[in-house]
């Protein structure tokens, strides 16, 4: 009988343990680097988030922002700035067949890539580090 409620204490502490479980697809912490000459502020980035547009907040020339969590990324964002009095932006991105970040950390690495229109290019994708 001490055995039979040994047995049964073990089995129900291993099913009660509860790890975190990520998917595949993230989560995924993203970062902005900024290349250009000017600094960006007022930063959104949309990587196909059921959350939509997560203020990024302001990137200083040459600096990079903190890691922001989403719930999936993609190699292509939606991300707009406003720099020099003028607001810059990503093309709109059609996430359809696009390969997932999936889990980890990454850094967008952000360039003004016309002055008119202002667009924003992400030039690289770099992948940082796994997640914690």
């Amino acid at each position: 009988m001490k055995r039979f409620l040994l047995i049964a204490i073990i089995i129900l502490s291993v099913l009660a343990c509860k790890k975190i479980k990520y998917s595949p697809e993230g989560p995924t912490d993203i970062r902005i680097r900024n290349l250009s000459n000017l600094p960006f502020t007022d930063v959104t980035v949309n990587t196909s988030d059921p959350l939509g547009n997560i203020n990024i907040g302001n990137i200083g020339a040459g600096n990079e922002s903190e890691y922001f969590r989403f719930e999936k990324a993609y190699p292509k964002a939606e991300i707009s700035a406003n720099a020099g009095g003028k607001t810059y932006s990503t093309s709109l991105v059609d996430y359809t067949y696009m390969t997932i970040l999936g889990q980890g950390k990454f850094t967008y690495v952000v360039l003004i890539e016309t002055e008119t229109p202002p667009r924003l290019k992400i030039s690289e994708v770099i992948p940082d580090a796994p997640l914690d």
